[in-house]
C-alpha cells in the first residue's frame, strides 16, 4: 500500500509564489518518477513537470517560472511555483510510479491540493 501526501496549496496573488510538498509513504522498494499534474475546472488534468534520474521535464507555460525537485531519501518531491498567473489556478495532484516491495509497480496519485491565484 502506497499513498501520496500533499501540502502547501493555498491562496495566492497574481506574480506571488507557492511550493508544493508531497511525500509517499508505505510499501515502497524504489520511485521510478515522480512530478505534479493540474486540473483546472472544466479542464482535462495536465502534466505541469516531473522528475526522474535527476532530468526534469516541464509544460511548456510553467517552464521557467516553476521548479521540480525531488529528495530520495525522505521520498519526496517539491514543485516551488514563482510569478504565479491567474490561470495556474487547479487542483495539483502528486503522481509517483512505484515499485512496491512486493515487486509491483504502480501508478499512484494525490488527493490533490488546490491552488488559487487571485488577480
Amino acid at each position: 500500500q502506497v499513498q501520496l501526501v500533499e501540502s502547501g496549496g493555498g491562496l495566492v496573488q497574481a506574480a506571488g509564489s507557492l511550493r508544493l510538498s508531497c511525500e509517499a509513504r508505505g510499501s515502497i522498494f524504489s520511485i521510478n518518477s515522480m512530478g505534479w499534474y493540474r486540473q483546472a475546472p472544466g479542464k482535462q488534468r495536465e502534466l505541469v513537470a516531473d522528475i526522474a534520474s535527476g532530468r526534469t521535464h516541464y509544460a511548456d507555460s510553467v517552464q521557467g517560472r516553476f521548479t521540480i525537485s525531488r529528495d530520495n531519501a525522505k521520498n519526496s518531491v517539491y514543485l516551488q511555483m514563482n510569478s504565479l498567473k491567474p490561470e495556474d489556478t487547479a487542483l495539483y495532484y502528486c503522481n509517483a510510479k512505484v515499485v512496491s516491495l512486493k515487486g509491483f509497480s504502480g501508478d499512484y496519485w494525490g488527493q490533490g491540493t488546490q491552488v488559487t491565484v487571485s488577480s
